[in-house]
């Protein structure tokens, strides 16, 4: 039968290949403008993205509640979720390019999505041990984090045929499915708790989870501002430089891909350490260094975009390193029976908060540039390395 390696291999790829119903909406955005003509492109661009992202609450809200992802065998959650939404993306091929109907099929995706990004983490735990599980999460998350940059690195290479886009991220969620199939259970997976509609409260009444979540969700008001508006800081940077308009089209798109992969490696190399240094030291590193990035992004923009981008190369590493570390974290924490809640509740709530900020930025940026704007995102580390110093004196933290 397979192993633990072989198991991992199969759960992280059906986690990626799921996952990029995330990014095609992203990556297919301004093909469908295009076609349609769109005045307000760059607002139903963001639609897009923001559908999901929404759905994705709704959907980790209602299974949280309902404890799905441990009340159910989760690899029939993870299949019926992935096929649920490449059905949904696929049914965008047949409306029209632009269609307020897209909005409501990228919101029902993101909702079936609550079934994969968590779940997946709930069967990968299930296999890791104690000297791995930061690892193991940290290259799910660094999985995703790819796929996050796929977009930018179609964008700079002249975008893909929106059609191609949705139509490949749906079969790739279909091959997912399949793949989950193959899974087994690992040895730490653990039989469902008795149902009860007030579970998920359990990641705030424990101390060590609650701790645990403050400092993810100060770590979540940073991450994905950040990932949705680095590439119109650098583009507006670029610009800014001396000599900065004949690269600033042409190369932004590119260093925004660099800069968002980055955060793969971040991923990987935070679970290494944090399995041997501790999760409170590498999440606390990482969000000090983060922190400071969005601190200095003010005084570096407009210099030479090659100084502009090694600083934001150096965020991109960090503001994504102690993601996994956070979810690692809470499932070590957590009643094993209820770990797919936990997570699910954690992601829930993370996610929720990123919607605030997203939409923040634009107000920011006008009022305060770029250098204001990405100064209050500061505020997120710095809580969240309180947050979990405050874990780390406590007797949970071992």
């Amino acid at each position: 039968m397979n192993g633990k390696a072989t198991n991992l291999a199969l759960i992280t790829t059906a986690q990626v290949l799921a996952l990029s119903l995330w990014f095609s909406g992203t990556a297919a955005g301004p093909g469908m403008v295009r076609e349609a003509g769109i005045a307000a492109g760059s607002a139903f661009q963001a639609l897009l993205t923001g559908a999901v992202q929404a759905g994705f609450v709704l959907g980790t809200l209602v299974s949280a509640v309902l404890t799905l992802a441990d009340r159910y065998d989760p690899r029939r959650f993870f299949i019926a979720a992935a096929l649920l939404g490449a059905a949904v993306n696929a049914a965008i091929l047949a409306l029209p390019a632009g269609s307020d109907l897209a909005i409501a099929a990228r919101f029902v995706t993101g909702a079936a999505l609550a079934g994969v990004y968590p779940v997946g983490m709930k069967l990968a735990v299930g296999w890791a041990d104690r000297s791995d599980t930061g690892l193991v999460i940290g290259i799910l998350v660094g999985g995703l984090t790819l796929g996050s940059a796929s977009p930018h690195l179609a964008n700079a290479l002249g975008g893909l045929d929106w059609r191609l886009t949705l139509a490949t991220a749906s079969l790739a969620a279909v091959a997912a499915a399949g793949l989950i199939g193959l899974v087994r259970l690992g040895p730490r997976h653990a039989p469902a708790a008795p149902f009860r509609p007030v579970a998920a409260l359990e990641l705030w009444r424990n101390r060590g989870t609650r701790l645990t979540t403050l400092g993810y969700l100060g770590h979540m008001w940073e991450l994905y501002a950040m990932w949705a508006w680095v590439g119109a800081y650098l583009t507006a940077s670029f610009a800014a430089w001396r000599g900065g308009g004949e690269v600033a089209s042409g190369k932004a798109a590119l260093a925004t891909f660099s800069v968002v992969a980055a955060g793969t490696l971040g991923c990987v190399a935070a679970g290494l350490l944090a399995d041997r240094l501790g999760r409170v030291r590498v999440t606390v590193w990482a969000m000090a260094v983060s922190g400071t990035c969005c601190l200095l992004a003010g005084p570096a923009f407009g210099l030479h975009p090659a100084l502009t981008t090694a600083l934001c190369l150096v965020w991109g590493v960090a503001v994504v390193a102690d993601s996994a570390q956070f979810s690692a974290s809470v499932a070590e924490l957590s009643d094993p029976r209820l770990t797919g809640t936990m997570l699910t509740v954690q992601n829930c709530l993370g996610f929720a908060l990123t919607l605030v900020t997203i939409h923040l930025m634009p107000a920011l940026v006008a009022s305060a540039g770029w250098g204001g704007a990405f100064a209050l995102l500061a505020v997120g580390p710095a809580l969240g390395c309180v947050a979990m110093l405050r874990l780390g004196r406590s007797p949970a933290a071992a």
